[in-house]
């Protein structure tokens, strides 16, 4: 025997939903808004960004990279490799495959992963390489591959007692 008609709970149940809806939605218009404007602010060091350019991300260094096959460049001198997964963005913020840019120099900026392969290349216009930004000669963490050569390295020679102890 049923004493409540079909109906009933039916318009209980839509209330309800109704309700939560409309409770989550209002919810998670507070942090958008607030997320806006803090986008409207200019990060520090985003000077390409000001100057009419792309917003980088904070620890983008700049430099000069000439392609030289699939996964390795020469980034100001030095010999690199690029991570499995590589973002490569042209000037016009498209992406572009490491093997049709081999053999060609560009002024980049980039970022690195943990293991100090190119993570992220941006190719830049004219407009954001007049810009001024940090280089690699400013290191970004201080733990290898962006530290500096001055601390005493392992060379594979050196007796076990006179190898840097934790520290030194």
């Amino acid at each position: 025997m049923n004493r409540c008609p079909r109906n009933a709970s039916r318009a209980h149940f839509s209330i309800a939903n109704f309700a939560l809806v409309a409770m989550v939605s209002l919810l998670s218009l507070a942090p958008v808004q607030a997320q806006d404007l803090n986008a409207s602010q200019t990060l520090p060091n985003q000077n390409e960004a000001a100057a009419g350019g792309r917003t980088f991300p904070p620890g983008t260094l700049r430099g000069k990279m000439t392609f030289v096959n699939t996964a390795q460049v020469v980034l100001d001198g030095q010999a690199n490799r690029l991570s499995p997964g590589t973002r490569i963005r042209t000037a016009q913020n498209m992406m572009a495959m490491s093997a049709a840019l081999t053999g060609q120099t560009y002024t980049v900026n980039y970022t690195r992963d943990g293991m100090g392969d190119l993570r992220e290349i941006w190719i830049l216009t004219q407009q954001e390489a007049k810009a001024d930004r940090d280089g690699a000669d400013r290191p970004l963490l201080n733990f290898w591959p962006f530290a500096s050569n001055s601390v005493p390295r392992d060379d594979s020679r050196t007796p076990y007692d006179q190898l840097p102890r934790y520290g030194q």
